[in-house]
């Protein structure tokens, strides 16, 4: 099988789909797996998926988005943000799944550093990656941080990137489970932890796979 480039949707705490897609879709050494963003808060086990996605790291070459909450979770963890202002978002279902008992040093070194290493935009032959939106007439080395894990498709609904290339995003929760295909840009939050799937996609050919919150495939 030749290398593939796979990209999975919105994660958010839910450990059991993770699992399963990666199974199914059998990843090699050589296949990229490029993860969306928001692996975090809401669902019922953060810690775990952050455990899942470390050991991914030894079956693929898996690349890490940095969604908006993973960048709340960091500025809290830094002293750069107040706590309410993540907790209000899902922080509190994280913080349980680290065993939190009022201190933020629950949260593994590790972890943090994982998170930490989360990077903005994957480029890749045809196809850019992104957690949330982006600005068609800007460079994808400086897009502004807003539009890029803040900015939902329901507020600004993108022209085709300069480059040409099809964004793969997440952030913008499609409740109908549906992959929304805009054409210049594919958005793959499918709503996992509110009951609807967690996808994977083969972005070369399109081939999808879906997994519900409890690790059931569709």
């Amino acid at each position: 099988m030749p290398p593939r480039l796979l990209a999975i949707g919105d994660v958010h705490g839910c450990p059991a789909p993770l699992e399963t897609l990666a199974e199914t879709v059998r990843l090699s050494a050589d296949d990229t797996l490029v993860m969306l963003g928001d692996y975090i808060d809401r669902g019922p086990d953060s810690r775990a998926v952050i455990d899942l996605l470390i050991d991914l790291r030894e079956r693929c070459r898996l690349v890490t988005i940095m969604g908006n909450h993973e960048e709340m979770m960091l500025r809290v963890l830094r002293g750069q943000a107040p706590a309410p202002w993540w907790l209000r978002h899902g922080g509190v279902e994280t913080l349980d799944s680290y065993g939190f008992t009022g201190d933020l040093t629950c949260v593994p070194r590790e972890h943090f550093d994982f998170i930490e290493a989360c990077v903005d935009c994957y480029e890749a032959e045809d196809f850019f990656f992104v957690h949330a939106n982006y600005v068609a007439d800007e460079a994808l080395d400086a897009q502004p941080a807003e539009a890029l894990r803040w900015q939902s498709l329901g507020e600004h609904l993108p022209a085709p990137h300069a480059s040409g290339r099809t964004a793969v995003l997440g952030h913008s929760a499609q409740r109908s489970g549906e992959v929304l295909d805009g054409g210049h840009f594919r958005c793959l939050d499918t709503f996992c932890f509110g009951g609807g799937w967690l996808t994977a996609m083969d972005v070369r050919t399109g081939e999808v796979w879906q997994a519900d919150r409890e690790g059931r495939l569709r």
